[in-house]
């Protein structure tokens, strides 16, 4: 009596099988190399950031001015520890200049681990309470800006900056710098957000 072989015939279909793994390996790759672009351009921001937020602090803490009149016991001089919003601008934007430097090293281990969540995520909530601080500082030093050039008739509040020209350049400039930190924040915020929503 003859035996009958159990072995049962399959028709080879690991061709399909094959053809998903390398697809899905460069997915993932095409994935890394747009998270790396994103953080290396991350990284790029907060140098500019660093950037206009010291030259908005230096600005404003060197603005200094004195009138020569008459004698050197009677001048008029204008400075930005005169008034205390002028202050409030100083510390804020040192203070968010010191954070965005602390931060740079966050930023290039996003570069280095583009799929790192941890870091990334930090840097989405510090850099949010970062550019609340800095809009409030711009935003009030504005308004004084607003006031040192045109004054306000109604409450006798006199435009000094004909007076004080090199003082009023001075905190128009910080002001400036102030906004560009401003925009920069904000389009820190957005990558960092389209990064982690990518994820």
């Amino acid at each position: 009596m003859k035996e009958q072989s159990t072995t049962i015939d399959v028709p080879e279909s690991s061709s399909v099988v094959k053809g998903k793994a390398p697809l899905i390996a460069t997915h993932r790759k095409e994935k890394a190399g747009y998270k790396k672009g994103v953080a290396i351009f991350d990284f790029i921001l907060r140098i500019g950031a660093v950037t206009a937020a010291s030259a908005a602090a230096a600005a404003m803490g060197t603005s200094d001015e004195t009138l020569p009149f008459f004698t050197q016991f009677f001048q008029f001089q204008a400075s930005y520890d005169d008034l205390p919003t002028f202050q409030f601008f100083v510390i804020a934007m040192g203070i968010v200049a010191g954070y965005l430097v602390l931060s740079l090293p966050f930023s290039i281990v996003s570069i280095v681990r583009p799929h790192a969540v941890g870091p990334r995520l930090l840097l989405l909530i510090l850099d949010t309470v970062a550019l609340t601080l800095t809009t409030a500082a711009g935003a009030a030093a504005a308004a004084i800006v607003y006031l040192a050039h045109n004054g306000n008739s109604n409450t006798n509040w006199l435009a000094i900056c004909q007076q004080f020209g090199d003082f009023c350049q001075k905190v128009s400039g910080a002001v400036v710098a102030s906004f560009v930190t401003v925009v920069l924040f904000v389009l820190l915020v957005v990558m960092s957000a389209v990064a982690l929503r990518g994820r």
